[in-house]
C-alpha cells in the first residue's frame, strides 16, 4: 500500500472524507433532500493470488499493463421486491489495453450502508480468475427482474494482438443469474460466442422489463470485418469498441482509413495505416423467463457498410413500449455522430425504422492543467424513462454550448459540458439540447469548466430527474500535479420544464474531497469508466455509484444515498 493510499484511507476512516447525513433544500419547492454519508462499495482486490490468466505472459506478448487494486466502471441495480437491496457490477483489475481480470459484484442489503464483496468473487465462471474460460471481461451490467431475480451481464474476450483486426481472437456475451437476490449465482449462460478474430462484440447492456415479469433484454453492438481476407496483417490492434469507434469516426469516408495511434483529442484526417470494410449492427437477445433461457441474438438495426452503433441501451416506458437507444457512427450519413433509437410495440418481436434524436458535438476531455488525455464518455450517452408518465430523458457530453476553448501544453480543444434533451410523447418529438451542468466559468483556466461522464435517472414517483457528472471546478493544481476532480448531482422537478436549464438546480457535490484525476489508471487515457451507475430506489431515493482514485493507479467505487427527493 503506497503512501497516497494510506493517507486516503486514513482520512476516510477519520470521517474527513465521509459526511454525516445532511439535509439539502430543493430550491423551487422548499422541500428537503437528505444526502447520506459517502460509503465505499468495493473491497480488497480478490485476484492477488490468481495465476490462471498468466499476467506476465499477457504483458510480454501484448505489451499490456495490468493495474491491480482497481475497480472500474460501476453499474447499479435496485431490487424491486426490496428497495434496500442494491447490486453493483464493476471491472476488477483493469488492463491498459482493454478489459479487466473479471467483472465482479458487490451486494448491499441495507440501503448501501454496508457492502458484501464475496471471496471468491461473484459471479463465478466469467473469466479464468473466476473459473471461466476467457482471460478478460468488460462492460459489467446488473439488473433485477420484477420478482427479484438478479442478473449480471459481462462482455468477455481473449486478446490476440497484433495480428487480428480488433485485437481479440474471441469475444462473447455472458449472463449470470441468481434466484436468491444476488446471494448466490449459477454458471453463466453464453448469449453469443464468436471465435473469429474478424468479429468483436462490444458495449453490452441489460434491462429487465418493469411492465412484464420474465422479460429481459440484452443489447450490444457487433463489429465485423468483411470479407475476412480484407483484414490482412496490419490491424487496429484494440480489443474494445470505444477507441475503435473513435478512430473509425475520425477516418475518411468509405473504407476506413484509421488514424494511428489513438489520441485525445481524436486524430482527424491522419494518414491511413489500414483499410477495411466493416459493419456494426445493434444486436438484441431476449429472455422470457428472467434469464433462464434466451432467444438467439438478432440484429434490430443495421446502419450499413462502414457504419456502426455503440452504447445500445434499452428502456421500457409504462405503456410497455421497448426502445433501444444507440450512438450511430457514420449514420445516417458518412461522418455523422448521432443519438438514435428504434422501438417495438410488441416486446421486441418487430422494430421500427431508426429515428435520430440529435447529433453529438464532442471534443473529449483532458486534464485541466497538464492536458493529459482522459478516457471519458464522449460519443456515449445515458438515458432514463420516467416510470410514471413515460417521458424519456437523454444526457451526454457536448461542446456546442460555448465558444470558450481549453488550452493546455498538449493543445487547444472545445469545452465539453453536460447536454440534456427530453421527449414527452414517446420519442415523437424532442426538446432542443441544453447545457445543464452548473460548472462555473473560470477565466483563469477555462479547462476547469469541462464536465464529463453523465448519468441520468428518474425517481420512482416520476417527480424528479437526477443527473450526475464529474468536473474540475475545484482544481487549483496545488500541489503541482494534483488536478482536482469532483463528482456532482443536479436535479429537476418534472412538474417544471426540464428542457429549460433554469429549472435544473440544487447541485450537490457528492465527493467529500477533491481527488487527483491523474491517479486514475491509464487505459487509453486516465480511466474511471465509460459510464457510472445511478438508480432509483422506491419513490424518492436514488443511489449514484461512482469511481474515485484512492492512490496512484488504484481506484474504488463509492455511493452516497440521496433521499427525500420531491
Amino acid at each position: 500500500m503506497n503512501r497516497t493510499t494510506r493517507l486516503f484511507l486514513r482520512r476516510l476512516a477519520s470521517g474527513s472524507l465521509v459526511a454525516s447525513a445532511c439535509a439539502i433544500g430543493f430550491a423551487s419547492t422548499g422541500q428537503t433532500q437528505v444526502l447520506g454519508p459517502l460509503v465505499q462499495v468495493t473491497g480488497a482486490d480478490p485476484f492477488t493470488s490468481c495465476t490462471k490468466d498468466n499476467v506476465h505472459q499477457q504483458e510480454t506478448t501484448f505489451g499490456s499493463f495490468l493495474y491491480p487494486n482497481t475497480s472500474i466502471e460501476p453499474w447499479v441495480a435496485v431490487d424491486p421486491t426490496d428497495p434496500s437491496r442494491l447490486l453493483v457490477g464493476h471491472q476488477q483489475d483493469r488492463w491498459s489495453d482493454g478489459g479487466a481480470r473479471s467483472d465482479i459484484d458487490a451486494l448491499s442489503n441495507d440501503g448501501g450502508a454496508t457492502w458484501t464483496n464475496a471471496i471468491p468473487p461473484n459471479p463465478p465462471g466469467v473469466t479464468e480468475c473466476t473459473g471461466g474460460k476467457d482471460a478478460r471481461a468488460s462492460d459489467p451490467w446488473t439488473a433485477f427482474a420484477n420478482d427479484g431475480t438478479a442478473l449480471f451481464l459481462s462482455l468477455v474476450l481473449d486478446p490476440a494482438k497484433p495480428t487480428t483486426p480488433f485485437g481479440a481472437r474471441h469475444s462473447g456475451v455472458l449472463v449470470s443469474r441468481s434466484a436468491d437476490h444476488g446471494a448466490t449465482w449459477g454458471s453463466p449462460v453464453a448469449l453469443i460466442t464468436n471465435n473469429s478474430p474478424h468479429v468483436l462484440n462490444d458495449k453490452t447492456s441489460m434491462t429487465a422489463d418493469p411492465t412484464e415479469n420474465g422479460l429481459v433484454y440484452a443489447a450490444w453492438d457487433q463489429l465485423s470485418v468483411f470479407p475476412p481476407s480484407d483484414a490482412g496483417a496490419a490491424v487496429l490492434a484494440q480489443n474494445e469498441g470505444i477507441p475503435i469507434a473513435r478512430e473509425l469516426l475520425n477516418s475518411k469516408a468509405g473504407a476506413s482509413a484509421v488514424c494511428v495511434p489513438f489520441t485525445k483529442p481524436p486524430c482527424k484526417g491522419g494518414a491511413p495505416f489500414f483499410k477495411f470494410n466493416f459493419t456494426g449492427p445493434s444486436l438484441l437477445a431476449i429472455s422470457a423467463d428472467n434469464g433462464v433461457t434466451w432467444r438467439s441474438p438478432a440484429a434490430i438495426y443495421s446502419p450499413g457498410t462502414n457504419a456502426q452503433t455503440i452504447d445500445n441501451l434499452v428502456q421500457v416506458t409504462p405503456n410497455g413500449n421497448v426502445y433501444d437507444f444507440f450512438t450511430a457512427i457514420n449514420a445516417p450519413t458518412p461522418g455523422a455522430l448521432n443519438i438514435g433509437y428504434v422501438w417495438s410495440a410488441n416486446k421486441g418481436i418487430g422494430w421500427s425504422p431508426p429515428t435520430f434524436v440529435t447529433d453529438i458535438q464532442v471534443a473529449g476531455v483532458v486534464s485541466p492543467d497538464s492536458g493529459q488525455p482522459l478516457r471519458d464518455a464522449s460519443i456515449l450517452f445515458a438515458v432514463s424513462a420516467n416510470p410514471v408518465n413515460g417521458a424519456i430523458y437523454l444526457t451526454w457530453q457536448d461542446d456546442r454550448f460555448t465558444a470558450t476553448t481549453c488550452t493546455t501544453p498538449t493543445g487547444t480543444i472545445p469545452i465539453d459540458g453536460i447536454a440534456f434533451a427530453q421527449s414527452l410523447d414517446g420519442g415523437a418529438t424532442w426538446s432542443t439540447p441544453v447545457q445543464i451542468n452548473k460548472t462555473p466559468a473560470n477565466a483563469t483556466n477555462p479547462c476547469r469548466e469541462q464536465a464529463f461522464i453523465p448519468a441520468v435517472v428518474a425517481t420512482g414517483d416520476g417527480k424528479s430527474v437526477v443527473v450526475t457528472y464529474y468536473d474540475f471546478r475545484n482544481d487549483t493544481n496545488t500541489p503541482a500535479g494534483f488536478e482536482g476532480t469532483d463528482y456532482f448531482a443536479i436535479f429537476c422537478l418534472t412538474a417544471s420544464d426540464c428542457s429549460n436549464p433554469a429549472n435544473w438546480g440544487n447541485e450537490q457535490k457528492l465527493t467529500e474531497a477533491s481527488f487527483n484525476i491523474l491517479d486514475a489508471p491509464v487505459a487509453r487515457g486516465h480511466f474511471l469508466g465509460d459510464y457510472m451507475g445511478l438508480a432509483a430506489s422506491g419513490p424518492t431515493t436514488v443511489y449514484p455509484v461512482f469511481g474515485i482514485p484512492t492512490g496512484q493507479n488504484t481506484t474504488a467505487e463509492f455511493t452516497r444515498k440521496i433521499s427525500g427527493l420531491p
